[in-house]
């Protein structure tokens, strides 16, 4: 709290101009430490008072003035108050910063951008997949190839970022990056952890994105029927690499791992269930959420055939994956081979264990979405919309329940008419 404060309006006759004007002044000090703002009026000399720090007269130009300076004078109280809400220390400086609005620290987007990006370098391997921080960097150069393309800038205050903004960048991402409408709402929603950064920090008095709407379109997931996993089983592969990239591909979509989760497992990631049979105990790295899946048969077969591989105890792997990249280019291999017309990846197993090996077979959807670790039972119920053989069984069921009702009915009839 300051000990003392004091405002003093005062005219300097040293600058008196050659009208005869004086400019008037407003000194403010905080524990003795003074600082002077121009109220930017100029008054002749004899027609100040220096008791009542103001100008003699009744006119109206003379009411006015004497009304500006008070007005000026409030809003020194009012700053002074606010910095004291604010819990900072209050001086003639920043009053005066205040008054004349260089208080205001510019905040680039691009630094507050690339800081974010930086935390998630560090946090790689921890908290973050290597995929995420390949996501923002990529919503980094867009958005500033946007700002370039719209405004010939590389970089913009964050305060003038606002709806128009955000439309137009949307707009160029569809159109200039031709962006399909997913991806776009996709790095659009990556700017908008940005702005909720800012927004956490204060540095932005409005959200931008709060009249902003946009909809991620449902796409059709990809999986495997019974038939086409049936070819992969049964498929006799020359080359041992493509055997090897089945096998993976196979458990996969017998456990519904992700290709990130699969490489991470070891042999410690296998336990005894509560049922007693051996179960796969691990984390998701996407989300974190923990994935508990019973081992079922065809799994076990696999970890058994690669338990003595070099590279499983070489370096502590269950299973000797390999690269993503490679995957997916030895998958498509094996599609054209099996016959298989689909574009074969390897999330696509992840896919087919939700389908075809779980929800098919009458596996409750809470229990599926429990083993594919996923957080929110609206993530799962994805895949249940595609399930229309599961939906004609269902259906079935409550048609052979009716049938019953319709005979009475029909007898009901029958009676009426005789």
């Amino acid at each position: 709290m300051n000990k003392t404060f004091n405002l003093l309006f005062f005219i300097k006759k040293n600058k008196i101009k050659a009208d005869g004007t004086a400019p008037i002044y407003l000194r403010i000090t905080i524990d003795g430490v003074p600082k002077e703002i121009s109220a930017k009026r100029n008054i002749q000399p004899d027609r100040w008072d220096n008791k009542l720090q103001k100008v003699f007269g009744s006119s109206t130009e003379v009411k006015t003035l004497n009304a500006y300076l008070k007005t000026l004078e409030q809003q020194v109280y009012e700053a002074h108050h606010q910095v004291l809400k604010d819990k900072e220390q209050a001086t003639s400086s920043i009053l005066k910063a205040k008054l004349q609005g260089t208080d205001k620290r510019q905040r680039m987007l691009v630094p507050i951008f690339q800081d974010h990006n930086n935390k998630i370098k560090e946090l790689v391997g921890k908290e973050y997949a290597p995929g995420t921080l390949e996501r923002y960097t990529t919503s980094l150069k867009h958005t500033i190839e946007f700002m370039k393309w719209k405004y010939n800038v590389s970089d913009i205050d964050i305060t003038k970022i606002d709806h128009a903004f955000i439309s137009d960048y949307e707009f160029w991402l569809r159109s200039v990056r031709n962006c399909a409408n997913n991806t776009a709402v996709k790095y659009i929603k990556n700017f908008n952890k940005i702005i909720k950064i800012c927004l956490a920090n204060d540095w932005l008095d409005k959200n931008p994105f709060a009249n902003y709407k946009s909809k991620i379109k449902e796409v059709e997931r990809v999986y495997l029927n019974e038939e086409e996993i049936q070819a992969i089983i049964e498929k006799d592969f020359k080359t041992e690499r493509l055997s090897l990239v089945r096998d993976i591909f196979l458990f996969s979509c017998f456990t519904g791992l992700a290709y990130i989760d699969v490489k991470n497992l070891t042999k410690s990631h296998i336990s005894y269930g509560i049922d007693g049979e051996k179960w796969i105990f691990t984390h998701r790295q996407k989300t974190e959420s923990a994935s508990k899946i019973p081992i079922l048969p065809v799994t076990q077969m696999i970890i058994d055939k690669y338990e003595s591989h070099p590279q499983c105890i070489n370096e502590d792997k269950l299973l000797p994956i390999l690269s993503n990249q490679k995957m997916n280019a030895y998958l498509k291999e094996i599609a054209g081979v099996c016959e298989i017309e689909k574009e074969l990846t390897f999330h696509i197993a992840r896919h087919t264990f939700a389908t075809t090996v779980t929800l098919t077979n009458g596996v409750p959807i809470e229990s599926v979405s429990k083993m594919l670790g996923h957080k929110n039972l609206r993530t799962t119920q994805h895949y249940a919309k595609v399930l229309d053989r599961k939906v004609s069984e269902d259906m079935q069921i409550l048609r052979e329940k009716f049938i019953n009702l319709n005979t009475i009915n029909s007898s009901h009839s029958n009676k009426k008419v005789k």
